[in-house]
């Protein structure tokens, strides 16, 4: 399997060109699009210099290529100058030829998908980069926009010409280096059943029953023998160690519950009686000190976002980054938007009824069994129909100009109805008498995790300041 670097160019205390944009967070915002398209399409691994708003030297950079056994090495930035255009480079010293074929095809490759957006074709060029000398491997260089030029950033700004560029960038590298595509592994999926009944009231309760103890679940009408049940599904999993935490979780709560695995013979069925009356569900402690608005700025990085997620779950996407931007873009709480993702997704762990195919963080569509919700082509589009959704809630104006509306609930929503994240309770979930002081809860952990990470931070400084006196 052929390995990938990608690096976002500048990043940290090097926020690169700016003006009317912040060329760092377009360097990282593109390069997601470009991990996740060749890692959802091809048998590759890719690395990643960074992730997160991390501060690198280019001798970093360099320096962690050429370690890494790299098949190659692709660098994204943005421009500025007063230019317009996309350009990329290589080396202007030796280079095998195998670098400027690769330059070639990832080159036209972009300007083909870019076309529809009457992108100038600066052209394929060759410098003296640090990133382009210094590497061992096949590397290359590219400028997508520029960030002082007005029509250009408005561009940037725009899901689908960033999706244009990330996801030809990656088909780019694809057919240059003849990444072989990804079979469809056809994988049976766990299913987690908390109660089989006969009557549906009493699924019904069931359902309420983990509701109330913050368990998504549905019911999946089956007939076994000529007789018809009522199961209570409470997620589905690839992976069957994860359905057997699944199991765990709601055993500690009282629950029982079993694994029925897709594809396999019929198990039998559960003789549990009628579940009990759910317990009244208790408030959950309101983080102290926290601004409680949807609107307004936040205080969480989007590299600290990620790391919270992957404490619960090694595997969560690296969404932060679009949460924050897209948060910023429409003056949404970005970093309290992605604790309700965490809380709608179990930790991006999808355990409800929404697949994480669907890259649908917030449950929007989501009204019912049979009816799983929107999708949406990729996490970038996503976190923006999220962020929307919530602007729909939070505030009466209209959307920042030069954006497309992706949320296909927008205008089904009160405009202006919630100000808080409280009043988000019985609106965005029925009942949800406790919904947003749940997301506040997690709010407060992921707040808790970061100030922890700094002190760790703090440490390992001091340590190496004690070994320098």
């Amino acid at each position: 399997m052929k390995t990938i670097m990608i690096d976002p160019g500048h990043g940290g205390s090097d926020p690169g060109a700016t003006n009317k944009g912040n060329e760092e967070t377009f360097n990282l915002l593109t390069a997601l699009v470009v991990r996740e398209y060749l890692v959802s399409n091809y048998n590759v691994k890719v690395l990643m210099t960074r992730t997160g708003d991390q501060t690198l030297s280019l001798s970093d950079r360099s320096n962690l290529a050429n370690r890494s056994n790299l098949d190659f090495y692709l660098s994204i930035h943005h421009n500025a100058g007063g230019g317009t255009g996309f350009e990329s480079y290589v080396y202007n010293g030796s280079v095998p030829t195998q670098t400027l074929s690769y330059q070639k095809i990832i080159h036209e490759e972009v300007i083909a998908a870019v076309k529809p957006f009457k992108v100038t074709d600066r052209g394929k060029k060759r410098a003296n980069f640090h990133v382009l000398r210094e590497t061992k491997i096949p590397s290359m260089l590219v400028e997508v926009l520029f960030v002082d030029n007005s029509k250009e950033v408005a561009l940037l700004i725009d899901l689908k010409f960033r999706q244009a560029v990330g996801i030809s960038l990656a088909k780019g590298v694809a057919k240059a280096l003849s990444l072989p595509a990804k079979e469809s592994d056809n994988l049976p999926l766990f299913k987690v059943i908390a109660g089989s009944f006969t009557e549906r009231k009493n699924a019904e309760d069931r359902v309420k029953e983990l509701k109330a103890a913050s368990f998504e679940s549905f019911i999946d009408t089956v007939v076994v023998s000529g007789r018809t049940y009522y199961r209570v599904q409470t997620g589905a999993f690839s992976v069957r160690e994860n359905a057997e935490d699944q199991i765990t979780a709601i055993s500690r709560v009282g629950i029982d519950a079993f694994l029925l695995s897709e594809g396999s013979a019929p198990v039998p069925i559960p003789t549990d009686p009628p579940p009990t009356s759910p317990p009244e569900p208790t408030q959950p402690p309101q983080p102290p000190g926290i601004e409680y608005s949807i609107k307004g700025s936040a205080i969480i990085q989007a590299q600290q976002l990620n790391e919270y997620a992957k404490t619960v779950n090694p595997s969560a996407p690296m969404v932060g980054e679009f949460y924050i931007f897209y948060g910023n873009l429409y003056g949404i709480r970005g970093d309290i938007a992605y604790a309700q993702a965490i809380h709608e997704t179990n930790f991006f762990r999808f355990t409800g009824q929404v697949k994480p195919s669907q890259n649908n963080y917030a449950g929007i569509g989501t009204t019912g069994p049979g009816n799983d919700g929107a999708s949406f082509a990729t996490p970038d589009q996503g976190v923006l129909a999220h962020i929307q959704h919530l602007y729909a809630y939070a505030s009466t104006e209209p959307l920042p100009a030069g954006t497309p509306l992706v949320d296909p609930r927008f205008s089904l929503v009160a405009r202006g109805s919630a100000e808080n994240w409280t009043d988000l309770n019985g609106k965005w979930a029925v009942p949800g008498t406790t919904y947003g002081q749940s997301i506040l809860s997690i709010y407060k952990r992921n707040i808790d995790n970061a100030l922890k990470s700094i002190e760790s931070q703090k440490i390992l400084l001091n340590n190496a300041l004690d070994k320098l006196k």
